[in-house]
Formats: C-alpha cells, structure tokens, sequence
C-alpha cells in the first residue's frame, strides 16, 4: 500500500461497508504516526489532539477542519480549547473505522 492516504478520496459509506481490519489499521497508521486508535462507548474511532499557540491559532485550526469535513462529506467531533483542537475520526453508519476515517485523518494533518 503506498498511496498516500491524503491524496485519496473518500467514498460514500452505508451500514454495511466494511470496518477497517486490524491489519489494515496497523499498515495505514503508519502512514499518520500522531493519531491513536480509541475506544469510546465500544467504538473504535482516531484521534489526535493538536496544539498552537493560542486560542484563535486554535480557532482557525478548526475552521480548516470544518471545511475540510464538508468537502469530503464526513464530520468528525471536533473540540476546540485554548490553544488545542482535539478531532476524532469515526464512521457513523458503520460504528467504527472505516478507511475514509484513516484518508480524513491524513488530510487532517496537511492542514497545518
């Protein structure tokens, strides 16, 4: 697998898409070392927390990613606090990863 996550598109995802393999997941994480798997309300999601140096350099962060999830059509929870931005990638439809949560995720990280 070398295709760079952040140069794919996501595709549109129904309850029945596949989840992300454990293998799957450990190959393409590599790909976007700073997010960490979690579990939350048995979920399996990615999430990384980014910092800055203030508030509205934190605020403008989440702005990018705001649009960024409108463009590809998938939100992530996105919390914002002085001079952080926590964003957590899940698929909805599917409770779990799916790979458009792993190419968000990538994308994500161009925004800096």
């Amino acid at each position: 697998m070398n295709n760079e996550l952040s140069t794919q598109q996501c595709e549109a995802c129904h309850a029945d898409a596949p989840q992300v393999t454990e293998e799957e997941l450990a190959i393409l994480l590599k790909e976007i070392p700073d997010w960490s798997p979690i579990i939350k309300e048995n979920v399996m999601m990615l999430e990384r927390m980014y910092t800055f140096k203030n508030y509205k350099l934190a605020w403008a962060f989440a702005n990018k990613v705001s649009a960024l999830a409108e463009a590809e059509f998938h939100h992530p929870a996105t919390l914002l606090e002085w001079g952080k931005v926590t964003v957590t990638w899940w698929t909805h439809a599917i409770n779990g990863l799916h790979k458009n949560d792993l190419i968000c995720a990538a994308k994500t990280d161009k925004l800096l």
